[in-house]
């Protein structure tokens, strides 16, 4: 019967509560940055896809993902339905099963909650729940295969896969990207981010624009909230990239703290662009820039040094920033910046990984990037890993989102959306302001109170 290292189970189960904290948090930042009479409506989106995703993770998400590969590094098989056959001694590589299934579980409901901040404030939440189930199933569950399933355990007929431990798994038995090409994506940056990011781009593309963009000036009603929202994500990452080396080892030590130096150097580098471009750094541009580089150093923690860690972070913080302005002058209404943030760090990360990966972290001669001398050979493979996910991430998603248009409508009335989501999809209001009138029909909900990413660029 194979032992169980406690010392890995308790990291592994501290590090999955951390990353479930992370999408409450993400709803804070989220909700934030929406009208007041559309915060709840945001902090509904998160909080269902922990509902959703948990369900279905344990009926058939799993097995999809982690199962035994059942072609050519496409597909996992069905054998662990509904975890059909594991018990609490199923132990891999020291770690319990379900520990295992536990933590990537979170991994799963945090992408799916990533994309509502694009369609903020006009997605019925009845297509929300029906999109929900359709990419989760379609898009999330197969990349996860490609990505984090790294195959057969040696000495081992089971199926688990897992980020980090590579070296304890049969080479070839696993998820195309990880065990086929050998590209680097330690914690999610293309299962997690470039996915999230590139479905946001289609949802948004087929669902519409909110009605005033580009013409209303849009803030965020509640700068707080993001922060409080932000900080929250930053304490759960480090359980998200840290807990993702799978032990309490130094892979876990060196991701923890290139998570934090490069989550810093970013939220520098976005207000020193802000500060360069607009005269003024904000406090939405810090959080902006925390998450930006959390996102960046996501694939890349458990491959780079510190000081690669930084340089990361600084490239994402500048370039996020820049990027965030693209739907202005490409005509599509990502309202908070999913594409901007999520898609465009995503990319950085993976692809810097082919730049500044070293061996005194990765531990092979044959995993470094070409600033260490490790040539264009890395860095070709991690292009091809984000483009694969981006592609088929934005296909899939533009089919599922003209689907549930076609069956039940994706957009809410035209005066709900006037009025508010909150009171026409949920009867309810985030605030009970003068005496019992709603915050988003009070008049201290005014024009002012409106959508915030946008704010990071001058009405």
């Amino acid at each position: 019967m194979p032992e169980i290292d406690s010392g890995t189970t308790a990291w592994v189960l501290a590090s999955a509560a951390l990353v479930l904290f992370m999408t409450p948090g993400l709803a804070f930042f989220y909700g934030g940055m929406t009208r007041s009479k559309s915060v709840l409506n945001m902090l509904m989106m998160s909080f269902s896809a922990i509902g959703i995703v948990s369900i279905l993770w344990v009926l058939y998400g799993y097995t999809i993902a982690f199962g035994v590969d059942a072609k050519a590094g496409l597909i996992g098989n069905l054998d662990y339905l509904g975890l059909k056959g594991m018990t609490t001694a199923s132990v891999t590589n020291g770690l319990p099963d379900f520990v295992f299934v536990a933590f990537q579980m979170m991994f799963a409901i945090i992408t799916l909650a990533l994309i509502s901040g694009a369609v903020a404030e006009r997605m019925k939440f009845g297509a929300w729940v029906l999109f929900s189930i359709l990419w989760i199933t379609v898009v999330y569950f197969p990349v996860a295969h490609w990505v984090f399933a790294f195959g057969t355990p040696l000495g081992d007929d089971g199926g688990q896969g897992g980020a980090g431990a590579a070296s304890s798994y049969l080479a070839g038995t696993g998820g195309w990207i990880v065990s086929k090409l050998g590209a680097l994506d330690f914690a999610g940056g293309t299962a997690v981010h470039i996915n999230a990011g590139a479905a946001a781009l289609a949802l948004v593309l087929v669902l519409g624009k909110r009605k005033g963009f580009g013409r209303d000036p849009m803030r965020p009603h509640n700068l707080p909230l993001v922060l409080i929202g932000t900080g929250i994500l930053w304490f759960g990452w480090f359980g998200f990239n840290a807990g993702s080396a799978l032990a309490a080892n130094g892979l876990a030590g060196v991701a923890f703290l290139n998570t934090q130096v490069a989550t810093a150097a970013a939220a520098v580098a976005w207000i020193g662009t802000e500060r360069l471009r607009d005269g003024h750094a904000t406090t939405l541009g810090v959080a902006s820039g925390a998450v930006a580089g959390l996102v960046a150093i996501t694939p890349a923690c458990g491959s780079v040094t510190p000081m690669g860690a930084i340089l990361i972070g600084l490239v994402a913080g500048g370039l996020c920033c820049l990027a965030v302005t693209f739907k202005h002058r490409l005509g599509y209404d990502d309202a908070l910046d999913v594409v901007g943030v999520h898609l465009v760090g995503g990319l950085v990360g993976t692809l810097m990984i082919g730049l500044v990966a070293s061996d005194t972290t990765t531990g092979s001669a044959d995993l470094r990037g070409l600033f260490y001398g490790g040539g264009l050979g890395l860095l070709g493979k991690q292009a091809v890993a984000a483009g694969v996910v981006m592609a088929y991430s934005f296909v899939l998603t533009l089919v599922i989102a003209v689907i549930v248009k076609a069956v039940i409508g994706l957009r809410i009335d035209e005066e709900d959306e006037v009025t508010g989501i909150d009171q026409g999809n949920h009867a309810e209001t985030g605030y009970d302001l003068a005496g019992g009138i709603g915050a988003s029909s009070s008049p201290l909900a005014g024009a002012a109170h409106t959508i915030g990413a946008t704010s990071r660029i001058p009405s």
